[in-house]
């Protein structure tokens, strides 16, 4: 097929060029519409839901809502994990499905589990699934401010005028807002006035109920005209509200209508219940998060989202400051594809000047350079078709195989253009065309199978499972379909292009090789010279350098991947539970104005508490802060900046890392709270892993609360003190102030009232009850009843509350119900159905594995599983979890492949000794990874392990190259095994094997460089892996290898000679798949060609036959 595929290709040449033109400028159109993110998508498949219950403490939304919920959804079809979080009115539960499920399906389970149990919770709680967003669905926020505005002006403006038109705008998938004040009509009930009435809370709800309505009357039709009715009854302000009427009284004889204002005061103002609040550079703000739907470009849905901005700004007020650069994750998104992007250009020019130098032709050089290019933009199409976006990894997959891609073309390129020189010299030249076709029958095998063989590596990545499945799993597949595209190229493109360029070319008549490869064949003749006379000196030295490499690697750190540099930090605060809003917020101004005062920050924006139908079950005691730093490239953007009020930058900008450290050691000093520092990315990363924000967590599960908080402080105590361990927090599960009212059931009946009647009255009362709403235009703002501020928030006017049973009798809420002050948990986290409490803290300056190995030997002593109570279990996960998990699949699924490669390599070579031999060069390798990582002072992570990974088929490679060539110079030219053969052989394999590496060294040297900038982070060890394992197994190659194979390879040569003999003792065959016999004339190419020996190309470097050779 190869042949037909070969023969095509030149019977068609000017079609198949002109193919291949349109198929670039397609691939061009269309890398310009391929969506763009940082990452490929991360999203695990999980189902969030979240249910108000305004006003239940922990304890009851956990009995009546969450482990309802709970109960319904563990064991539903492809649920793995489901995880909830019971707070102060509200109920939090993800549930996690299988990495391949879909999650439209899984909703659709969770919908039906929900529906099975509404009707269990209380009244008025109704379970919502959050939006499908993404992992790092959020791509911007804003800060709103002005200083002629209220903050519930504010507020209202973002509600009702800009979160609209933002998520109009398609591909906006959620926007919480928090800060400012929420508009509200209230009615402030006097229980002394309704007393004196003969009024209950009830009968007032009712009144505003029916006070608010509209209705339609039908028509009027009068004459040839219609008339459509409007029955005009809603409230549209405080006075309308104030004249509703209540109930009447007779009085004198006389009806007297007793009116809202009789019984209660009305105002409009801000909501009395806040949750959350909100701050931009230390002054009060509304901060606006936006998220985007699953699979939309973000820098293009955030240029839209900038043009809707845009669009709103005459009709916004001109002292309203919108602030869009508190967090842009397209700056991220756009620095990382940019950095990538570079490296790749500078990786191919670096390439092409290799192969210039080398060949000293420009026409060879531009045929082989093609290969680049083309393979490239069928990489994009191939993305296109199946859905694949440009990110990182994807440009990272084209990176690592930037310099492979032209390795097939350069082997058919040499061959043809040696063949032609020979050719030439030739008493009776043959036609060009059958020399072309030919030439690259003859490298056909050596080209798919050294091909094969690297791409053979990489089939382990495509079973990783998990977040590192979805990470690397786009690299792999871009290196894999890149280098079957260059293959495609060398077997069609390259031969065309050869019989076009090659044949009429002047230089074709020179013999001699060029000055760079002439001095590379003087240096090779000298090693051998000093090598090859010592066999076990080489040997020895091998071996040692392999121990060295060995020790290098056990002498490395440990992480799941490498630190990101997105360029902006997250920062939490968090005081103890029980605290105001007002001092929360407090403190987190305080906080702000400490970042600030570090001269590399830009800017902030702080969030304390949640929002509204937010999936955060955070209290009013968690604050986060984003903060934006500034960068070199900022400074030309300095007077727009301050036009937003935002602060010049330093002259001098240090590194990220001195920049964080200053960051906490400044927030060190702010007593009464704990600080974890981290970025978007990195912490949504560690949520999707763990379920917390931290690198390492060490979670205790059990029921009893107190037995919980105490072993999780005695773990918090074993960690304390460990180096490296950083932002170590135990999880604010604590008890907080409550004030219980319990019904007194005996005295409350005794006077007509039901628990269930009494409760709700005291929910209204003292929670509020939205009754209706009251329309303004579109916009519409809630309509309360509940008591006066005066008396809620003093518990002993509350026992002085008169209330009006159903029986008509006026009572003290004392005589009914007793009131008290008692501690209750402020949240209760639960796990797979047991509670949950968590120890979680970051890594600075160390390794992720030995701060973990230190912190299990801690816990081993002081929490051993011997002394943990009967039903209580202490585990520990995070990134480190997630490292051994996918370092024991790599390992296990890398040894697969290394078994498959044994296989592959000894159905060609009919020998296990040759085998060993080419596999050989896999060890040097790991020699200048292990070294190359210590001296950068990396770790051993997931992203190195890949780069291990695919450096085993490159280094393979080399050693096919080399062998084969000997047994080639064997079997076709008849050279006897020796010294004289070894020595030719290695000579002749110096210019392919120096290309091929140096192409491939070189084009991954701009990834390595500039270590740390975004994009790169986790591209680098992966870079670093192979170009110090590049080094070693090149140059131990032509140390090692012709000495290895002189002194030790002798059996098995003659092993493989005999076999190819053996096969070759029938008439000779042309190369070509039909198989004719020598000599017989075909047809090809619509001419009479004579078939020619096996041996007519002999000295070209290449067998036909199994032997490969590059």
């Amino acid at each position: 097929m190869l042949n037909a595929i070969i023969r095509f290709s030149l019977h068609n040449r000017l079609i198949l060029l002109a193919g291949a033109g349109l198929v670039a400028a397609y691939g061009l159109f269309t890398a310009a519409q391929l969506p763009t993110d940082v990452l490929p998508d991360l999203n695990r498949p999980t189902v969030t839901i979240f249910a108000e219950a305004v006003g239940l403490a922990p304890e009851e939304v956990e009995t009546q809502v969450t482990f309802q919920l709970e109960t319904a959804l563990n064991g539903a079809p492809g649920v793995e994990r489901v995880r909830s979080s019971s707070g102060l009115g509200l109920a939090l539960v993800f549930v996690e499905f299988g990495w391949d499920t879909d999650i439209r399906y899984d909703r659709q389970v969770v919908q039906e589990r929900i529906n099975q149990v509404t009707e269990k919770l209380p009244p008025g709680v109704i379970p919502l699934m959050g939006p499908v967003t993404s992992i790092m669905g959020e791509i911007m926020l804003l800060g709103l401010r002005s200083d002629s505005l209220s903050p519930m002006d504010v507020r209202t403006l973002a509600d009702w005028t800009i979160r609209p038109s933002l998520l109009a705008v398609a591909g906006v998938g959620q926007i919480t807002v928090m800060g400012g004040q929420v508009k509200q009509f209230q009615v402030l009930a006097d229980p002394e006035k309704l007393r004196r009435f003969d009024l209950a809370f009830a009968d007032l709800e009712e009144a505003l109920e029916k006070a608010n309505e509209n209705s339609g009357g039908g028509f009027i039709v009068a004459g040839s005209q219609e008339f459509v009715i409007r029955n005009l009854g809603r409230v549209s302000s405080v006075a309308d509200i104030e004249n509703s009427l209540v109930a009447t009284r007779i009085s004198e004889g006389a009806v007297r209508p007793i009116l809202v204002r009789d019984v209660a005061a009305v105002k409009e103002g801000p909501a009395p219940i806040k949750r959350g609040d909100g701050s931009m550079n230390a002054g009060a703000a509304v901060i606006m998060a936006i998220q985007k739907q699953p699979g939309v470009d973000t820098r293009d849905l955030t240029s839209r989202i900038d043009q809707a901005l845009a669009q709103m700004r005459p009709s916004l007020p001109d002292d309203l400051v919108v602030n869009s650069d508190l967090f842009r994750q397209s700056h991220f998104i756009q620095s990382s594809i940019d950095n990538v992007t570079e490296a790749l250009q500078e990786g191919a020019i670096l390439v092409a000047i290799i192969l210039a130098l080398f060949l000293l032709n420009f026409r060879t050089t531009i045929i082989s350079l093609t290969a680049m290019p083309l393979s490239l933009l069928i990489t994009v199409l191939v993305f296109k078709l199946s859905g694949q976006t440009i990110n990182t990894m994807t440009l990272g997959g084209i990176a690592v195989a930037i310099g492979e891609l032209v390795d097939d073309s350069i082997v058919d390129v040499e061959n043809v253009f040696r063949r032609l020189r020979e050719n030439r010299h030739a008493a009776k030249p043959r036609p060009a065309l059958e020399v072309v076709f030919g030439a690259s029958m003859e490298v056909r095998s050596s080209i798919v199978f050294g091909t094969f063989i690297v791409l053979l590596v990489f089939l382990p990545l495509f079973a990783l499972a998990g977040i590192e499945g979805r990470i690397f799993q786009p690299l792999a597949t871009a290196y894999v379909v890149s280098i079957l595209a260059s293959l495609l190229v060398a077997l069609t493109v390259t031969p065309a292009m050869c019989l076009y360029l090659l044949p009429n070319m002047k230089r074709m008549a020179d013999e001699r090789d060029g000055p760079i490869l002439r001095a590379c064949k003087w240096a090779a003749q000298k090693v051998y010279a000093l090598t090859l006379p010592r066999p076990w000196t080489m040997v020895g030295a091998a071996a040692v350098l392999v121990v060295l490499g060995g020790f290098f690697v056990f002498r490395l750190g440990r992480e799941f991947l490498p630190a990101f540099n997105e360029g902006t930090a997250t920062i939490n605060v968090i005081a103890e539970p029980g605290i105001s809003l007002a001092e929360s917020d407090r403190l987190g101004r305080r906080a702000e104005e400490m970042i600030l005062s570090v001269p590399e920050v830009k800017s902030t924006g702080r969030r304390t508490g949640r929002a509204e139908n937010d999936e955060h079950a955070e209290g009013v005691h968690y604050s986060e802060i984003d903060v934006d730093f500034w960068t070199p490239d900022d400074v030309a953007a300095v007077s727009e900046h301050q036009a937003m009020g935002g602060r010049t930058p330093p002259s001098q900008i240090r590194d990220k890392p001195v920049v964080l450290a200053d960051v906490r050691s400044k927030l060190e000093t702010l007593s009464g709270v704990s600080v974890g520092v981290g970025q978007p990315i990195s912490h949504r990363i560690d949520h999707l892993l763990s379920g917390v924000r931290a690198q390492i967590v060490v979670k205790v599960t059990g029921q009893d609360l107190n037995t919980l908080r105490n072993l999780a402080e005695q773990a918090q105590a074993a960690m304390n003190g460990i180096p490296g361990v950083v932002d170590l927090q135990l999880e604010k599960q604590v008890l907080v102030p409550q004030v219980r009212i319990r019904v007194k059931r005996e005295e409350s009946a005794r006077v007509g009232f039901q628990p269930g009647d009494l409760v709700r009255a005291l929910e209204t009362a003292l929670k509020g009850k939205v009754v209706s709403q009251v329309l303004d235009g579109l916009k519409s703002f809630d309509l309360i009843l509940l008591l006066d501020e005066s008396v809620r928030n003093d518990v002993r006017k509350l026992n002085d509350v008169r209330l009006l049973s159903p029986a008509r009798a006026v009572v003290l809420l004392s005589d009914v119900a007793s009131i008290t002050e008692t501690p209750g948990p402020n949240l209760i986290n639960r796990e797979n159905v047991q509670r949950r409490m968590v120890v979680s803290a970051n890594v600075q300056g160390r390794d992720l594995g030995s701060t973990v190995e230190e912190i299990k030997q801690s816990l081993a002593m002081d929490l051993p599983p011997e002394k943990m109570p009967p039903g209580y279990a202490l585990s520990i996960g995070g990134q480190f979890e997630a490292q051994q998990s996918a370092t024991r699949r790599i390992l296990i699924l890398g040894a697969m492949s290394l078994v498959a490669m044994f296989a592959l390599l000894y159905s060609h070579f009919r020998s296990t000794e040759m085998v060993i031999q080419v596999m050989l060069n896999i060890p040097f390798a790991f020699i200048g990874s292990a070294i190359a990582l210590w001296l950068a002072g990396q770790t051993f992570s997931v992203a190195s392990l890949v780069g291990f990974v695919s450096l085993c088929g490159i280094a393979a490679r080399n050693g096919i190259m080399m062998i084969s060539h000997y047994i080639h110079l064997m079997t076709e030219e008849g050279m006897e095994f020796g010294r004289e053969m070894v020595i030719r052989g290695s000579q002749e394999r110096v210019a392919p094997v120096l290309m091929t590496a140096l192409t491939t060294w070189l084009g991954l040297v701009p990834l390595i460089l500039s270590a740390g900038q975004p994009g790169k982070e986790i591209l680098y060890p992966v870079g670093l892996v192979v170009v110090g394992g590049m080094f070693t197994t090149t140059l131990l190659d032509f140390f090692i290898t012709p000495t290895v194979f002189l002194h030790f390879g002798r059996r098995a040569s003659e092993h493989v000679v005999a076999l190819w003999r053996a096969t070759h003792a029938q008439p000779e065959t042309s190369p070509d798949s039909d198989h004719r016999p020598v000599g017989t004339t075909v047809r090809d190419f619509g001419r009479d060609v004579v078939v020619p020996p096996s041996g007519a190309f002999a000295g070209a470097g290449q067998p036909p036959g199994p032997p490969l050779s590059r």
